[in-house]
């Protein structure tokens, strides 16, 4: 690391500390030339991801359209800021743990419905209607009668005594 003031690279490291939640390091650094003080970041180098999308053209993986997705599925319903942040949270950790630099957009549509389902069935609902395009009612009809069999189903697990052997 070269000096910004002087352009010497001796220089050594006067403290380090986690920067951005533990996904940085800082560290303040002295020259050994002229005495200056500066401050570098250093951070993991991430693949960009490429999202291919369903007409087959490609674009940079981006957080805030789907945080923003997330957030109008779920807006004016029960469910908390902090909870949608976990769940894009979850997704981007997810994506880029995969292998590869390429992710199709049904896998990320996908994704997110399997995490709306337990937090908030309507907002699941809503994402699925713009999702998968529902051209008729009987499509809506289907993914709610879906959801409702799964919840009866559920309860009845819950509800269901042990019997004695």
């Amino acid at each position: 690391m070269r000096c910004p003031q002087c352009d010497a690279p001796e220089n050594r490291v006067v403290d380090t500390r986690e920067s951005a939640g533990g996904r940085a390091v800082r560290r303040r650094r002295e020259c050994a030339v002229c005495g200056h003080r500066f401050t570098t970041y250093e951070r993991v180098e991430e693949r960009p991801l490429q999202v291919i999308k369903a007409d087959g053209s490609a674009e940079e993986f981006d957080r805030g359209k789907l945080l923003r997705s997330v957030e109008i599925a779920c807006a004016k319903r029960p469910v908390a800021p902090s909870q949608i942040e976990a769940l894009v949270d979850h997704i981007e950790a997810e994506l880029s743990r995969r292998a590869g630099v390429e992710v199709h957009s049904s896998t990320i549509g996908e994704m997110v419905m399997a995490g709306l389902e337990p937090l908030d069935r309507v907002a699941y609902v809503r994402f699925a209607s713009v999702y998968r395009n529902f051209q008729d009612i009987g499509e809506f009809q289907d993914v709610v009668e879906r959801l409702a069999d799964r919840e009866q189903r559920a309860r009845m697990a819950r509800n269901q005594e042990e019997l004695p052997l």
